[in-house]
């Protein structure tokens, strides 16, 4: 049950699993939510951050002070709805100012059913997560407020993230086509774990055809639109129960079609190719993380939203199945794997957002090579 806090200051409390209890104001709706409790680094991009669907079941901390400041537009969210379970911000901005602006954030979570807490030191919860990793959390407000005992084994009786199933609670339930821009040149089946209105776009820039599947496609359902290129998408859950996905990349790439995977589904062609998976401590988050291409020696500021990751050699060549692959992106903060490419046949991902919603462009060229690859097999 949620009611919205416009004009008040109700008081909210913020629970981790580990007893670490923050005290606010209501941000949002009032009422009470669970997830997994993270945070993100960006300073611009939260409308974004709030709609990608990655963020399912996850409550998300912003580590830049001021939130809200240019209010919420209805051109820049990447789906539907706001994904994230909860929203934590330390000074909400009492009058966004923008010319795009149609309501305060603040309206949008309350009408949304988002709870959120403003008014706590993110700082400090931001440093306590680094150090204590990722973990359960509940956000509490209004008649949701309760002694700190019962409040803690309330969050401690919610779900993990290690083990949870979530692709197909935000994938399209029924396919749709995002026509090509202009002259159309390829058709690609785009696998929908979790995927972002953006990515369908960047890809439609470019002459492709964007035929989106739902997450529970079978590979019959990727040939049946003849795709030149096949595309596995972003998306939230743990990659270790994604095994319908896991076949199915297995039989394209068993049929040698060209091959794209962004965040989730770089994990997916991990895990196609033999490779294990884990989850981050605290994972990465946010439009401001270094990695570096390994074929050209280019860092790229990059666009990131992953608790998990690839566990693959870093600095051999590896044969699988499909033949030989290695580690072609790594992150220069921890090393973490970033992208993975076959030598030996036309497949390639990448772990995070090159298609710049919120966050640079510096890796708007990955959209480039998937067309690359797809000229060359037509060639």
């Amino acid at each position: 049950m949620t009611t919205s806090t416009r004009g008040t200051r109700v008081p909210a409390v913020l629970v981790l699993e580990d007893g670490r209890t923050f005290r606010g104001r209501a941000y949002g709706a009032v009422g009470e939510t669970f997830g997994e409790a993270v945070f993100s680094t960006g300073m611009t991009g939260y409308q974004e951050t709030l709609t990608d669907p990655s963020y399912h079941r996850q409550v998300v901390v912003m580590t830049a002070p001021h939130v809200g400041n240019t209010g919420v537009n209805d051109e820049d969210p990447e789906s539907g709805k706001i994904w994230v379970a909860g929203y934590v911000v330390r000074d909400p901005a009492r009058i966004p100012s923008n010319w795009r602006s149609r309501r305060t954030l603040d309206e949008e979570l309350a009408a949304q059913g988002v709870v959120g807490i403003s008014g706590v030191d993110t700082r400090a919860l931001t440093r306590h997560l680094r150090e204590r990793g990722a973990m359960r959390v509940g956000i509490f407000s209004g008649d949701a407020v309760a002694d700190d005992a019962a409040l803690l084994a309330k969050v401690q009786a919610a779900p993990q993230m290690k083990g949870a199933d979530l692709a197909a609670e935000v994938a399209t339930t029924e396919p749709y086509v995002v026509p090509a821009i202009g002259e159309k040149k390829f058709t690609v089946a785009a696998v929908d774990l979790g995927i972002k209105g953006m990515t369908p776009h960047r890809m439609a820039e470019r002459g492709i055809e964007v035929h989106v599947l739902p997450a529970t496609a079978t590979a019959d359902d990727v040939y049946a639109v003849n795709p030149d290129g096949v595309f596995f998408s972003n998306g939230p859950g743990d990659p270790a129960t994604a095994d319908g996905p896991v076949s199915v990349m297995r039989a394209v790439l068993e049929r040698r079609t060209p091959l794209f995977g962004i965040c989730f589904g770089n994990q997916i062609l991990g895990r196609a190719l033999g490779f294990g998976t884990y989850k981050l401590k605290y994972g990465h988050r946010g439009i401001n993380q270094p990695v570096q291409d390994r074929t050209t020696g280019k860092v790229e500021v990059t666009a990131h939203n992953h608790g998990f990751a690839v566990d693959a050699p870093l600095d051999t060549v590896s044969d699988t199945p499909y033949g030989r692959a290695e580690v072609s992106h790594v992150c220069l903060n921890d090393n973490v794997v970033e992208g993975l490419q076959l030598l030996d046949q036309p497949a390639f991902s990448v772990q995070y957002h090159p298609e710049a919603a919120a966050g640079p462009h510096d890796a708007a060229y990955l959209f480039d090579r998937f067309v690359s690859l797809m000229e060359a097999e037509r060639a």
